[in-house]
């Protein structure tokens, strides 16, 4: 019945850590209604497809293995320190199969309350989505009417962090004679040549399933480690943690005992972790080339996180406070790169309307670039794909509009 999942938790010693002003949480398992109802508790959401999952404490500090819970309060981020000792969670999971076969007199899990589930993956192999591509015709460049600022300002880090968030690993142009083949992606044409761009991600390892970030856009910690997520060409799920959102800041305060970003979670190794670096060096070394390889742009310390802080300084703190919104069954597929100020303004909706999503990184280099192209005859990013609805979208401005109309409360 009870399978249990141990994580390493990595978090700063209490000694280097500095004083963090939290509120009083609170995170509960959402029972299956077969259950909720032979236990005489009432649910306020139901799992539907999702795994149900049962939690204890194992070891005593304030971290806890929880994986679905809801939050009562707020808190704040506070810093990104190196030092780390490490804690084990124990997570156990029952599966709804398990769940339907319990006994009616089951002994029923303590303080039940309102929590949303595990979300179902993405895209699934055996039930596959047919995808109506809706709004308008993608136009490579092309600023939408009024939206001259905004990406004017989400442009602002490109020029300060140059390349990083742009480029895969091992990156090569090369300029090829002739025509481009037909059903080829190309960066571009001209005179008889077309650009081909190459990358060296495909000698690299790929988890089976993708990393789970628990983050938000406006820090400057979690965009270092995003920038590292496009270098290596990594698709990874973003559970958005903005202030004030009732749903992935509870899960990391009370799996991790704080709430500090960004967060950590690999279900291929077992591994979760806090801070930046540290992370990064755990990606490049399971994904990647090895940590003694990460670029100089994401190792500069604290020039680092300044050039970050000053590129995401225009934006106004955008995709950082919790906008009301409905939560959806799972997970939309965006392909987006960092640097892309495009991308950056679809980010910061998905974020403060904390809405899970898959980024499949499409940094120059990609092989998801081509794979973009044979699915729609082109490459351009942003581009969502909503499980939830079927719909398909180019185009930041209408994107950000149909998110806004679909899950703004």
């Amino acid at each position: 019945l009870i399978q249990p999942r141990t994580y390493t938790i990595l978090r700063p010693s209490p000694a280097c850590s500095n004083t963090r002003t939290m509120s009083v949480m609170r995170a509960a398992v959402h029972l299956s209604p077969r259950v909720a109802a032979s236990a005489g508790r009432a649910s306020s959401r139901s799992l539907g497809k999702s795994s149900v999952t049962a939690v204890r404490r194992r070891v005593a500090p304030p971290a806890r293995g929880v994986v679905t819970m809801r939050a009562a309060g707020d808190d704040e981020v506070v810093d990104d320190t190196p030092p780390v000792e490490e804690a084990m969670v124990e997570v156990e999971e029952v599966t709804p199969d398990a769940v339907a076969s319990a006994p009616v007199d089951a002994q029923p899990v303590e303080d039940v309350a309102p929590v949303t589930a595990d979300f179902a993956p993405a895209a699934n192999a055996t039930d596959e989505i047919v995808y109506t591509l809706q709004g308008p015709e993608p136009v490579k460049f092309g600023v939408a009417d009024g939206e001259l600022t905004n990406v004017l300002t989400a442009s602002a880090s490109f020029v300060t962090r140059a390349v990083s968030g742009a480029l895969c690993e091992g990156w090569t142009p090369a300029i090829i004679e002739g025509a481009c083949p037909e059903g080829t992606y190309t960066f571009g044409e001209l005179g008889g040549r077309y650009l081909r761009e190459s990358s060296d991600v495909g000698k690299y390892p790929r988890p089976a399933k993708p990393i789970k970030m628990y983050e938000f856009e406006g820090c400057p910690f979690c965009k270092k480690v995003r920038e590292a997520q496009i270098w290596l060409d990594l698709d990874v799920e973003f559970y958005p943690c903005p202030q004030n959102g009732p749903t992935f800041r509870e899960f990391v305060k009370t799996t991790g005992g704080k709430a500090q970003f960004p967060y950590m979670v690999d279900d291929n190794t077992g591994t979760a972790m806090y801070e930046s670096d540290a992370i990064i060096d755990y990606m490049y070394d399971k994904y990647g080339p090895g940590k003694d390889k990460v670029s100089s742009l994401l190792r500069a310390g604290a020039f680092t996180i300044l050039t970050a802080g000053i590129g995401l300084a225009p934006r106004g703190g955008a995709g950082s406070k919790y906008t009301a919104a409905k939560m959806p069954d799972k997970p939309i597929t965006l392909y987006s790169y960092e640097a892309s100020p495009f991308c950056k303004l679809v980010r910061e909706k998905l974020v403060e309307l904390e809405i899970p999503h898959l980024l499949k990184a499409s940094g120059r280099g990609s092989p998801k670039r081509q794979e973009m192209f044979d699915k729609r005859g082109r490459f351009q990013a942003p581009y969502i794909e909503d499980p939830n609805t079927g719909v398909a979208m180019f185009e930041s401005a209408a994107i950000v509009k149909y998110l806004e109309q679909t899950y703004a409360a």
